[in-house]
């Protein structure tokens, strides 16, 4: 009988042809190794009673479906018609079933890895963690000596789903039991059990696992990756793990994960500092060039920014055969955003639009619009810039919010505070519950006085949100600048710092509520720590007023200098100078 001819016939059935195919082959091809006896191969019994398995999985009936593959794999001892018969039970959603004729399959052929990892992934699955110690050890010792710690390192995707993570971390620390002083592996070993113990909460033996394996080979990057993911203020052991491979012969990807985490921790000056190493390392290293810039031109250094930014984008212009990348592109768009904004600093309109024009990225063309139109308020033509931010299509609800934060940005930046507070109150009005406008709503009602509104507003945002930190440290500030209530400023402030610890503006506020409150040592050690975290024009307003009353009136003249270099025309800064009677 011609099968291939029949076959057509039921062309509808592209699993069955497959199989059939497979089979046939098999019995065909006698110079390959067949991977059932030939004494089983394809006859028309067994292809009617494939036909039918197919059929009854088509008309939802998997149970016979899965039964009659399940028969014809043990008759044909072939892998392919067992792993049939495991996925139309994991269609099915049949776990057990599905189980059981992975369990057929490792019985009938107890070398096959595959069968192994179905048991593996499917006994997960079921959350039946504790009978995985044995697949687990098949699958690690069936690897190749030269492929086993890739295969260790892969363990925890296993388990990412699995609900009892100590009893996950269990079984893995069993099943490497062997493995943990094996030159090779070890590190690998030790580097999985210590993200097993994280996962599961145990912190403290995650970082004795990143220790163990770091002490096995200070140079691998594994451990010192698992670090990074403990990183915090609370863990301070990891950080310490990350910097002993970084002082070694350590990976450029190492020490940008390290900047990341800094920056995350806003932690600007140290994070700068890695960045500036990475970059001498490794000149080539492109997305490094790319936050340097963005953290230069945070600290008020346009010329080194511009500098930063060019360089990157020498860099990933050359790989512009990969710019559909989504990261490409959007690495490429924030590079042309922020060299127009400083071209736009010093009025220098033709050359931010020529960087403006450079964006091409369909999904960045909102952001380029918006920076155009703060070009245009910043010329003064600051309804222009608002009919043009209005007039953007929206292709979410994300690209609504921004217009509106575009747009109450530019009114507030030009003292337009009564049409940015109608703004956005019309907002607030269809969407009551987006707190982060409330927020916005408040500190544009205390610029125009309405003191009572601003303290309903942000008590209201951390009634609903407790963990709103923003709003404790903005009511507390408030309440420090006014020189009232100074105690419960304090609290408020305090409060805002477990929510955001180290976070320079908070602690910005805190040092000037010490200050209000006489307090002038500390608050000159909070300022001048808030200062070197992040260089801001109106933390040098304040740090420098502490130094003025303290009578370190030099220092305090630099310090508004360093702050007047940074943003000229701040408010803060204007206003002290101008009450302490002081000219630059």
């Amino acid at each position: 009988m011609d099968y291939y001819a029949l076959m057509m016939r039921f062309n509808r059935f592209p699993g069955l042809v497959l199989l059939v195919c497979a089979l046939t082959a098999n019995a065909q091809a006698p110079d390959k190794k067949p991977t059932a006896p030939l004494s089983s191969a394809l006859d028309s019994e067994l292809f009617y009673q494939l036909l039918l398995g197919e059929l009854n999985v088509r008309s939802g009936e998997p149970g016979a479906a899965y039964s009659l593959m399940l028969d014809a794999a043990r008759k044909t001892n072939d892998a392919r018609l067992y792993q049939r018969a495991v996925d139309i039970a994991l269609q099915a959603r049949s776990g057990d079933s599905a189980l059981l004729a992975a369990r057929a399959w490792k019985q009938a052929q107890p070398a096959s890895i595959e069968a192994n990892r179905y048991i593996l992934q499917i006994l997960i699955a079921l959350n039946r963690i504790g009978e995985t110690l044995e697949p687990l050890k098949r699958e690690v010792a069936a690897s190749e000596s030269k492929d086993r710690s890739a295969a260790v390192l892969a363990i925890p995707r296993y388990f990412a789903r699995a609900s009892d993570k100590k009893l996950a971390s269990s079984m893995v620390a069993q099943a490497l039991a062997d493995y943990l002083s094996a030159p090779a592996v070890g590190v690998a070993a030790w580097t999985v059990i210590g993200r097993m113990r994280f996962e599961a909460g145990d912190v403290s033996g995650a970082l004795d696992a990143a220790r163990r394996a770091q002490a096995l080979d200070a140079r691998s990057e594994h451990p010192a990756l698992l670090a990074l993911a403990m990183m915090s203020p609370q863990t301070p052991q990891a950080e310490a793990l990350v910097k002993n491979h970084l002082a070694g012969q350590s990976q450029s990807e190492v020490r940008m994960a390290y900047a990341r985490a800094l920056l995350e921790g806003q932690r600007y000056a140290e994070a700068a500092a890695q960045l500036q190493l990475l970059t001498t390392e490794k000149p080539d290293y492109a997305q490094a060039w790319l936050i340097r810039g963005a953290l230069e031109m945070q600290h008020g250094k346009p010329a080194q920014a511009e500098r930063s930014l060019k360089r990157y984008l020498e860099l990933a212009l050359a790989q512009r055969n990969d710019a559909a990348h989504p990261e490409l592109a959007r690495g490429l768009t924030q590079a042309y955003l922020s060299l127009a904004q400083i071209a736009e600093q010093r009025k220098d309109y033709s050359e931010a639009q020529a960087w403006l024009n450079r964006i091409d990225s369909p999904g960045e063309l909102l952001n380029a619009q918006l920076r155009r139109a703060a070009m245009l308020a910043r010329q003064g033509k600051l309804e222009e810039a608002r009919q043009l931010i209005r007039s953007q299509p929206e292709k979410s609800a994300a690209d609504a919010r921004l217009k509106v934060a575009a747009e109450v940005q530019l009114l507030r930046d030009s003292k337009q505070y009564r049409a940015a507070y109608d703004v956005l109150a019309q907002v607030i009005a269809r969407h009551p519950d987006d707190l982060d406008f409330v927020y916005d709503l408040a500190l544009v009602a205390e610029k125009l006085g309405q003191l009572e509104e601003m303290e309903r507003l942000l008590r209201g945002v951390i009634a609903s949100k407790p963990d709103y930190h923003h709003a404790y440290n903005a009511l507390g500030y408030s309440l420090a600048d006014r020189n009232i209530r100074l105690p419960e400023a304090r609290q408020l402030i305090l409060k805002a710092l477990e929510y955001a610890p180290d976070e320079p503006f908070i602690t910005d506020s805190l040092g000037w509520v010490e200050f209000r409150l006489g307090n002038l040592e500390e608050a000159a050690r909070l300022l001048e720590g808030a200062f070197k975290a992040k260089p801001d024009a109106e933390i040098a307003a304040h740090l420098g007023e502490v130094l003025w009353t303290l009578g370190r009136r030099e220092q305090a003249v630099s310090i508004w200098k360093e702050g007047a270099q940074l943003n000229a025309e701040n408010e803060t800064l204007l206003e002290t100078l101008k009450r302490l009677r002081v000219k630059l």
